[in-house]
């Protein structure tokens, strides 16, 4: 028998599984409650505002993919918030810019998170608004023990609280110091912001529909729209080491609301893998799963052997590559991404050893196109990271690389969804402190280079990290499935799937198995840069393997044992109705529930 961190958890109940142990546990007493999947992902993602603050919040955007009993069509929930209408090229080359600063309110979209979630609730979900919001109102109001990796992120960024953002160091310093590892910490302005959407809500009757619809309007036209367009008017210091005011304003909150999408999907092993669309990064597991399969060989499809890693490596830096290129809100020619020829042609180009190059391809005959500032032969060298932690990153000017929270809900009905939260960290804009959280800084992932598939555009959403997952057997929905981790999401993701799909391995197995990735491909997150022909991997991993490695040219970096990836998942067997779930052990935060 294996031995694993934890038992994957069986049972015919219900299942979440999530990056902390109260959203978990907030979402199985929705459940228990007689709530569905859908009520208890929104209770969760709720709770993640409050548990997780350095990691995702209110101003953030969460896309998700779920199917319902009803239909197991799976089905994208946009949450991702577009450029304000004045966040133009122009506007960011007359500061003098020549990237979106990677914290700071300039970096603001038009916060999305809470209108999909209210959304999801609206049309899938079956409890009123003040029953999935009561866990988040009571834990920002009564507090909760807050996790050591926050405390740390506030310590980061300390002189910035003090210095610049006098509002956020007002909620996050506890007489001038970070919070402690455990410390109860409140946010009884977030509480009061709940609050105040659910009494928006019973004003509008007893209808629940028109209860959450009432507090959409509250939030995107009422209190909390007025609120950010006053504070996003006021100059901050941000990461390009001046003050801006940011661009934010009521009237692009009034215009935004979520949206139901159709996935992308690639049919792979025996079950169609379902995304979101080429607007976040989804589609790069897909191209190295179609990749991996051209190349026809069984050792490609070990994340453990010294063939697959190889393989899977240069694989994933191709369609980083075309992510680069091709990528974005409109235009991009995701059939010929996708398609069987084009993977054929991709896997080509698997050598023997390392490439440390950017080699996008020309997917509808195109030649591609990469922005200026990266150098197609070699890259560019990276800001010296820590890659130990498998954590975000924060650097002093709360810049931060990697982020994210995730949650996988899957009920005794057959619902399922997977959501992956997040932006709108504590680190990445000054406390706005009548709500009680900041903006966030997703702006900074597109490109102030004209004629770009992610080049700046008022009213398009950003190409995002964020990547969901589902996955289908038959066409029925058997497994949801996520990690935070920025540009890692879909590496730990790919490997997380070969384990258990193409290796037989158990969720918790998988879960737990040495992971790796690697980050020759041109970060996401300021200041986007790239480590030619890095390969970061825990070293648990066999140590002729890595000696291996770095005879095919691969530059290896040992992470700690237990550092990297936060994998949560879910899973549902149609047949038997057994339903299963895992949580990743390391940073001891995350946990699956369920019976």
């Amino acid at each position: 028998m294996t031995f694993t961190t934890r038992p994957t958890l069986r049972g015919t109940f219900g299942m979440v599984s999530s990056t902390h142990w109260l959203a978990s546990q907030s979402a199985m007493g929705v459940l228990e409650r007689g709530g569905n999947a859908f009520d208890a992902a929104v209770a969760a993602g709720f709770v993640l505002h409050v548990v997780e603050p350095h990691l995702n919040g209110p101003a953030g955007e969460v896309p998700a993919i779920l199917a319902t009993a009803a239909d197991p069509t799976p089905r994208v929930l946009c949450g991702q918030g577009p450029a304000p209408a004045a966040a133009t090229v122009a506007h960011f080359r007359s500061l003098g810019l020549d990237l979106v600063p990677g914290a700071g309110p300039l970096a603001a979209v038009v916060p999305g998170a809470v209108d999909a979630w209210l959304l999801l609730l609206r049309d899938h979900g079956t409890r009123t608004l003040a029953e999935v919001l009561e866990p988040a109102i009571g834990y920002a109001a009564a507090g909760h023990p807050l996790v050591g990796a926050a405390g740390q992120t506030v310590a980061r960024v300390r002189s910035l609280f003090t210095d610049h953002w006098p509002t956020s160091a007002r909620l996050w310093l506890c007489d001038g110091r970070p919070p402690a590892p455990g410390e109860m910490i409140t946010n009884p302005a977030y509480a009061d912001t709940l609050r105040r959407l659910v009494d928006a809500g019973r004003a509008a009757g007893a209808d629940r529909e028109a209860q959450i619809e009432a507090a959409r309007l509250a939030w995107r036209e009422g209190f909390v729209a007025e609120a950010i367009e006053r504070f996003s008017r006021l100059p901050f210091r941000d990461s390009s080491g001046r003050a801006h005011a940011g661009l934010v304003t009521g009237d692009d909150l009034a215009r935004f609301s979520a949206t139901w999408e159709a996935p992308v999907t690639l049919d792979w092993h025996g079950h169609t893998i379902a995304k979101t669309g080429f607007w976040g990064q989804g589609p790069v597991l897909l191209q190295t799963l179609a990749v991996l399969a051209a190349l026809d060989d069984p050792a490609v499809y070990d994340p453990s052997g010294l063939d697959g890693i190889h393989a899977q490596a240069e694989a994933l830096k191709l369609a980083f590559a075309d992510r680069e290129a091709w990528y974005g809100d409109t235009g991009v020619p995701g059939a010929a991404l996708l398609s069987a020829g084009y993977a054929r042609s991709r896997a080509a180009l698997v050598g023997d050893r390392a490439d440390t190059t950017l080699r996008p391809g020309s997917p509808a005959g195109t030649p591609p196109r990469l922005p200026s500032h990266l150098r197609v032969d070699t890259g560019r060298g990276a800001v010296p990271q820590d890659p130990s932690t498998g954590e975000p990153t924060v650097r002093a000017d709360g810049v931060t690389r990697g982020d994210t929270c995730h949650v996988d809900v899957v009920d005794r009905w057959g619902n399922i969804i997977s959501a992956t939260p997040s932006g709108g960290w504590l680190q990445s804009s000054p406390t706005i402190p009548e709500l009680g959280f900041p903006l966030g800084s997703r702006l900074q992932m597109c490109w102030l280079e004209e004629g770009l598939a992610s080049t700046l555009r008022p009213g398009r959403r950003p190409r995002t990290t964020l990547s969901p997952t589902l996955v289908l057997r038959d066409g029925e929905p058997v497994m949801a499935c996520g990690t935070p981790g920025g540009d890692q999401q879909d590496q730990w993701q790919l490997l997380f799937l070969l384990r258990h799909l193409a290796g037989g391995q158990e969720l918790q197995a998988a879960i737990d198995a040495p992971t790796w990735h690697t980050t020759s491909l041109p970060a996401s997150f300021y200041p986007r840069e790239v480590e030619p022909g890095v390969l970061v991997l825990e070293d648990r991993i066999d140590g002729d393997v890595l000696e291996g490695l770095r005879a095919r040219g691969h530059t290896v970096r040992l992470s700690a044992p237990w550092s990297l990836g936060r994998m949560c998942a879910v899973t549902r067997d149609p047949r038997t109705k057994v339903l299963s779930a895992a949580a990743n052990p390391r940073g001891a935060q995350g946990y699956a529930t369920g019976r």
